[in-house]
C-alpha cells in the first residue's frame, strides 16, 4: 500500500496546495492520499483560525480523488507538530505501506533544517512540486545530497500559482479577488465565518 501525507498550516487551502497535491498525486498514484492540518508548525506561530473551521475548509482536497481523505489527528495532539511523529504514527498504523511524503519546493531546500530530518528519509520518499524551470538547479543539488544522506526524492510537476495563504489573510489580495485564488468549498467556510476580514 502506498500513502502520500500532505501537510500543512492550511490557512487557508488556495488554488496551488490544490495543484501540487494534484501533481503529487500523479506521480505516486496512492492508495491513501492524507492530508494533515498542522496543530502548532514548529517554524510558525499559531494559526489564528480555528482548527476546526481549517479542517472544513481542507474538505476541498477530497475532489482531487477518491484517495484523499482529511486527518485531524495532528490537531488533535495539541502543541507543536512534528512531521517525523505524523510519519511515525502512520507507519505503526500501517505496518508494510510505502510511506510519501509531499513537500513544497521551498521546504526541499531547508529539509536539513527539520527536526529529525535523517528519521524521516528513513521513513518516507520525498515528493516535490517543482514550480518553475528557474528552481530546478538549486532543486536537484539539494535533492542529490538528501539522496546521499539515504533518502528518495520525487519530482512532480506542479502548474506554478501565484498565492500564498499570507496573501489572503494580509488583505494583500483583496476579498474581491478570491474567488480567482480560493476553491468554492473554501470561500464558502470563509464567508459563512467571517474569516480574514471577509463581510
Amino acid at each position: 500500500m502506498k500513502i502520500l501525507l500532505y501537510g500543512g498550516t492550511f490557512d487557508p487551502p488556495h488554488n496551488g496546495h490544490k495543484n501540487n497535491l494534484r501533481a503529487a498525486l500523479e506521480r505516486v498514484r496512492p492508495d491513501r492520499a492524507i492530508v494533515m492540518p498542522a496543530g502548532t508548525p514548529p517554524h510558525k506561530h499559531a494559526s489564528a483560525t480555528p482548527a476546526e473551521l481549517r479542517l472544513q475548509m481542507c474538505q476541498c482536497f477530497k475532489a482531487l480523488s477518491p484517495a484523499v481523505e482529511v486527518s485531524d489527528w495532528e490537531i488533535r495532539q495539541g502543541g507543536r507538530s512534528y512531521t517525523v511523529h505524523t510519519l511515525e504514527m502512520l507507519r505503526g498504523a500501517n505496518p508494510g505501506a510505502e510511506l510519501y511524503l509531499c513537500v513544497g519546493s521551498d521546504m526541499l531546500l531547508t529539509f536539513g533544517e527539520w527536526y529529525r530530518w535523517q528519521d524521516m528519509l528513513k521513513m518516507a520518499a520525498l515528493v516535490v512540486e517543482s514550480r518553475t524551470g528557474t528552481d530546478d538547479a538549486a532543486l536537484h543539488a539539494a535533492a542529490a545530497k538528501l539522496e546521499q544522506a539515504g533518502g528518495t526524492v520525487l519530482f512532480a510537476q506542479a502548474e506554478s500559482y501565484p498565492c500564498a495563504s499570507s496573501d489572503i489573510r494580509s488583505g494583500k489580495i483583496p476579498p474581491e479577488k478570491w474567488q480567482e485564488v480560493l476553491p468554492p468549498e473554501v470561500l464558502a467556510v470563509i464567508r459563512k465565518n467571517k474569516l480574514y476580514g471577509a463581510m
